[in-house]
């Protein structure tokens, strides 16, 4: 009966004792949302001008291509430069479809991944194309920067029209003389139009090396401003 009444006592100090201990919490594993001492973000929606270093053309190029430029003017942002002139941008080819014959112009879409400093520094960049002033018939047609080429049913219907009206009518009079020839004689100028048509493509996108465009953040890009200050290029001062 001691020794039970002895335990007892020992587990009644024993469980005062742990409840006079300080509370302790356990550190939040989140990471953090805010930006560090030496960050900077650099804000969606920022458009960059970049120069295309390699040629895109939706006959010869292929899903997963590389895309390689570097950007032409700096980014400021709080009396710094964030991205010096002639930074690297790095992207690959998402979507590329050449021209058909009667349907389905050419399009590509192309997405930036990459920015290398000149020093090495390199961060993700989550952008796509913005505009294309220095394409030639074509337009950005969506907000997933795709380039579509402008459409060519003038011309085709020019091509049809032209054997029809012309050659055609010409020949149908000549062989038979009569305006039944000449009728006939369209008839199979419109046909040679036709043809001559389903044989031939559309526009095809042709970017050039040297070309000008517009990329746009898609979200957020905190840079390390220790690491900008390492390159020779950055220094706004």
């Amino acid at each position: 009966m001691r020794v039970l009444i002895a335990i007892l006592a020992l587990s009644y100090v024993s469980l005062a004792q742990e409840s006079a201990k300080p509370a302790t919490t356990t550190p939040s594993l989140a990471p953090s949302t805010h930006a560090g001492p030496n960050e900077i973000t650099i804000p969606a929606g920022t458009k960059l001008p970049i120069i295309l270093k390699n040629a895109i053309s939706t006959k010869s190029s292929h899903l997963g291509d590389p895309i390689y430029a570097q950007t032409t003017f700096p980014l400021v942002l709080e009396d710094r430069i964030v991205i010096p002139a002639g930074t690297y941008v790095q992207g690959r080819i998402m979507q590329i479809r050449p021209a058909g014959r009667i349907k389905n112009r050419a399009e590509v879409m192309m997405h930036f991944t990459t920015l290398i400093y000149p020093n090495g520094y390199t961060i993700i960049l989550p952008g796509s194309l913005e505009n294309a002033p220095g394409v030639d018939k074509a337009e950005v047609k969506d907000k997933e920067g795709t380039i579509k080429a402008e459409s060519d049913k003038a011309s085709k219907a020019a091509t049809i029209a032209v054997p029809a009206a012309g050659g055609g009518a010409l020949a149908g009079a000549l062989a038979r003389g009569t305006r039944g020839g000449s009728a006939i004689g369209a008839g199979v100028g419109a046909a040679v139009g036709v043809g001559i048509a389903l044989f031939s493509h559309g526009n095809e996108v042709k970017i050039a090396p040297g070309t000008t465009l517009e990329v746009v953040l898609q979200r957020d890009v905190p840079v390390n401003a220790d690491r900008i200050k390492g390159s020779s290029l950055a220094e706004s001062h």
